[in-house]
């Protein structure tokens, strides 16, 4: 974050209580991009947005969405103000979402009952990694799982060989960062992207948000001047 983001930053707070700035420390403090999670062509919608839930509650800063087959908005309702913490990163294409996965240093992890997949309490944290969720009447496509550099699965003793996708996401989600938060990896947002989000935030939680930062640019310039 540059200095004058530093200042704007400085300034925004100014319209909100100690509390709310307290809390975004305290939140960003426990947010982590070590893991991220991908969902491809999910049908139901309240689905995308209890995953998106899940991922805010348990941590996980970004949700990446792919949306090749069926453009959807975020339920609101379900998300529960989720996707004003959580950031969503949109994908045309299931490539197009691997590629920038990779790009950024993650392993792709399939999330499959199938295959020789490893068990969730098996499984390695050390690595930086985008786990992926499929349909919830196919699975993952076979472009997924070609690609992946390992799969991943709940341990299940029913008949039942599958769960729902938003409560498998819960399950693994909660699992890994939980783990992740004892380990000795340095698991947690960099100082930059920490500022970053403290001004995303602030920023949301201003009404007036326009108004007040045109307010700001005018006070600067008159300080140029």
């Amino acid at each position: 974050m540059s200095f004058s983001n530093h200042a704007l930053l400085e300034y925004l707070e100014g319209f909100i209580t100690e509390n709310r700035k307290e809390g975004f420390l305290r939140v960003l403090k426990n947010r982590t991009k070590h893991f991220t999670i991908a969902m491809e062509d999910v049908f139901q919608l309240h689905n995308t947005s209890a995953v998106m839930r899940s991922c805010e509650v348990f941590g996980i800063q970004e949700l990446n969405v792919i949306e090749q087959k069926f453009g959807k908005r975020i339920d609101t309702e379900i998300a529960m103000g989720a996707q004003k913490w959580v950031d969503v990163n949109r994908f045309n294409t299931v490539q197009s979402c691997i590629d920038e996965m990779r790009a950024k240093g993650y392993q792709i992890i399939a999330t499959t009952p199938h295959n020789d997949s490893c068990m969730l309490h098996e499984f390695d944290i050390s690595k930086p990694s985008a786990l992926f969720f499929g349909t919830e009447r196919d699975g993952l496509s076979e472009e997924v799982i070609q690609q992946a550099d390992g799969f991943l699965k709940i341990p299940m003793v029913g008949y039942t060989e599958s769960l729902n996708i938003s409560v498998s996401a819960a399950i693994i989600i909660q699992d890994v960062t939980n783990r992740l938060r004892q380990s000795e990896i340095n698991w947690q947002l960099t100082e930059e992207e920490i500022l970053d989000k403290r001004l995303d935030w602030t920023r949301k939680s201003i009404k007036d948000i326009d108004f007040i930062e045109k307010k700001y640019n005018e006070i600067e310039q008159s300080k140029e001047n």
